[in-house]
Order: structure tokens, then C-alpha cells, then sequence
């Protein structure tokens, strides 16, 4: 489990609410798109999977996902990055 640095709520630059976009990396693989929307949607019920922009690598071999979540709090783009992190399928998240 990769666990994320510790940073107090209070340094956040962010202003909540807010729309904020999030990239996921992974092997291109049948499946990964569905897993990555499904963690996105136990942290932001209201996204919407037709807003996901999809790219993939020059070769194909790699697929990036780019999901703009509504972000309430500190706490849940952190909870949304753990999960990302510790899904098999993910191998970078920005």
C-alpha cells in the first residue's frame, strides 16, 4: 500500500468546492476504464462517466484517464487518491 505524505487541511491551496481534474495512468487492458470509474464514484456519486477523456500512449501500450471530480474537502481528494493508488490496475496518479 503506497501511503500519500501527511499535510495538514489548513495548507491546502485549494478552495472547496471545486472541480478538479485528476489523471490516471494504467496498462491498456480490458477493464480498466470501468475500475478506475467505479473508484471515482465511491468518491464523487455525481460523476458522470461520459466526461472521462481518454488518451492513449503513442504505442498504445499505456492508457491515460483524466476525470474532473467535484471536490467537497481535503479529505476526500485524498481518500480518492489512496484508493486510485492502491488499485492494482493504476500505476501513476496525477
Amino acid at each position: 500500500m503506497k501511503e500519500l505524505p501527511k499535510i495538514e487541511l489548513s495548507d491546502s491551496p485549494i478552495e472547496y468546492p471545486c472541480d478538479f481534474p485528476i489523471k490516471i495512468f494504467g496498462q491498456q487492458q480490458a477493464g480498466f476504464a470501468q475500475a478506475v470509474l467505479e473508484v471515482v464514484k465511491r468518491h464523487d456519486p455525481e460523476f458522470l462517466a461520459a466526461t472521462m477523456e481518454m488518451r492513449a500512449s503513442r504505442n498504445a501500450r499505456y492508457i491515460s484517464l483524466t476525470c474532473t471530480v467535484h471536490a467537497t474537502s481535503r479529505v476526500q481528494l485524498d481518500a480518492l487518491y489512496q484508493d486510485l493508488c492502491d488499485h492494482p490496475l493504476i500505476v501513476m496518479v496525477l
